[in-house]
């Protein structure tokens, strides 16, 4: 199956951040194109993002190379030398161990979207720039610490409970 159909692969939504952090990418959705084409050494998915959402919180990765295009509408890219305006064509790598957090935010009032190609490791730490948070991946899910390791309490991540 060398030619996909997008068309037939499902946009998908939500997020893995604990508590309310989730709502941060409200507004973002991802098709994972690499997954549906049987890629195992590395993933690529079309990310869309709705006005005013995030790609994510803004991040780094130790152990995977990351590289973004934006296909349609315009991007700002949010790094630690400040604000980038990104349009399609424009392209970012983020390789893995550097400590350059980052995401893209949709300031715009239309949609955007984004190409991201990504390495797939069996583990994984990623470590967040503006917040005391990393997550450990694992085979059996993934693990939301404080960058020190110990446990976050419900006042970081937003949880009334």
């Amino acid at each position: 199956m060398p030619k996909l159909d997008l068309s037939q692969i499902p946009f998908r939504t939500g997020s893995v951040y604990p508590g309310k952090l989730a709502e941060a990418v409200k507004g973002r959705s991802s098709q994972r194109l690499g997954d549906a084409s049987g890629l195992t050494q590395y993933g690529v998915n079309i990310v869309r993002l709705e006005p005013g959402a995030l790609s994510s919180l803004r991040h780094y990765h130790m152990a995977q190379d990351e590289f973004v295009m934006i296909t349609e509408g315009a991007c700002t890219l949010i790094d630690d030398d400040g604000e980038h305006d990104m349009l399609p064509g424009d392209c970012a790598s983020f390789p893995a161990g550097d400590a350059n957090g980052h995401h893209l935010v949709n300031k715009t009032d239309a949609p955007a979207a984004f190409l991201v190609v990504g390495t797939h490791t069996q583990t994984e730490t990623a470590v967040y720039s503006d917040i005391d948070m990393m997550v450990e991946i694992v085979p059996d899910g993934n693990s939301f610490t404080r960058k020190d390791g110990s446990p976050l309490t419900a006042d970081q991540i937003g949880d009334d409970k």
